[in-house]
């Protein structure tokens, strides 16, 4: 008996996926300014996995790239970073997950204190927990009038003790204890206030302000500006002789260089610096 005939029809054809943007974007103008964009909009830019990968291999890069002069960190959407991502921590909970975890965002932090370049926070929306950190890790902060801030772990059980470094070495001990303890937001203005933050603007004006600390920054020799940022972080950590010891030898260092001997002739001389062409921007 013959087998009944069967119509197979072609499948259809695969829907070739959009193509998703970087979860991190990063520009670069003709000064040497970079600017990485955290582009995690519809996930308050949280700080998953990936981005934390990417941000790592940002700062790592910019670390070798001796053109670049001053980095801004700003994100898409309304929230700056709302810390880390909590789906993808609840999926995996492992004692060995969480300590590869926060070990990896801290390597990270302290990935944007080792820069040699200024890293300037753009606080467009609300900065919980790891975000807060992060703009307290920034190495100065300017923020629109609406946006907020707070440590908010302990809501969920969760002492934000990562933060908690980063914070305590910003504002006042009791202020820092303060909201890890309570989870409380705080205004743009009182952030100011107790020191997390540089600068409060009106939304419409973040961007021009950003602006002005940017262009403060690259018209001074970068050879100094970045010895002087490895110094700064250096000497918090170390006593008073001691830092008064690291200081004359790091200014002694920072005297020899090519940009400060004319500076300080240029003084002298009572005319503008010619500065060498190696510290400006291109």
């Amino acid at each position: 008996m013959k087998a009944p005939s069967v119509s197979i029809e072609p499948a259809p054809a695969a829907k070739p996926q959009e193509r998703e943007e970087p979860i991190v974007l990063r520009t670069q103008d003709l000064r040497g300014v970079v600017t990485l964009t955290l582009n995690r909009p519809h996930a308050f830019n949280a700080l998953s996995e990936a981005m934390l990968a990417a941000l790592q291999h940002e700062f790592d890069a910019i670390a070798e790239d001796k053109p670049v002069r001053a980095v801004v960190v700003a994100a898409e959407g309304k929230a700056f970073c709302a810390g880390h991502d909590l789906k993808e921590m609840r999926a995996k909970p492992s004692l060995e997950y969480y300590e590869r975890l926060f070990s990896q965002c801290s390597e990270m932090m302290l990935g944007i204190q080792r820069l040699p370049v200024p890293v300037i926070a753009r606080v467009q929306g609300v900065a919980t927990a790891a975000g807060s950190q992060l703009v307290a890790m920034c190495d100065l902060a300017v923020a629109a009038s609406n946006a907020k801030f707070a440590v908010s772990g302990v809501n969920l059980g969760l002492f934000c003790s990562a933060p908690g470094v980063a914070l305590s070495r910003n504002i006042l001990r009791k202020a820092a204890f303060e909201m890890l303890v309570t989870g409380e937001f705080i205004s743009a203005e009182e952030a100011k206030v107790r020191g997390l933050i540089n600068r409060v603007v009106e939304p419409e004006q973040l961007d021009a302000e950003v602006e002005k600390l940017v262009a403060a920054i690259i018209a001074k020799p970068r050879g100094a500006v970045a010895m002087g940022k490895e110094f700064f972080y250096r000497q918090i950590e170390l006593g008073i002789a001691s830092a008064y010891e690291a200081a004359a030898q790091t200014m002694a260092c920072n005297m020899m260089d090519e940009a400060a001997l004319e500076g300080v002739q240029a003084f002298i001389d009572k005319r503008p610096a010619n500065w060498p062409k190696h510290t400006k921007s291109p």
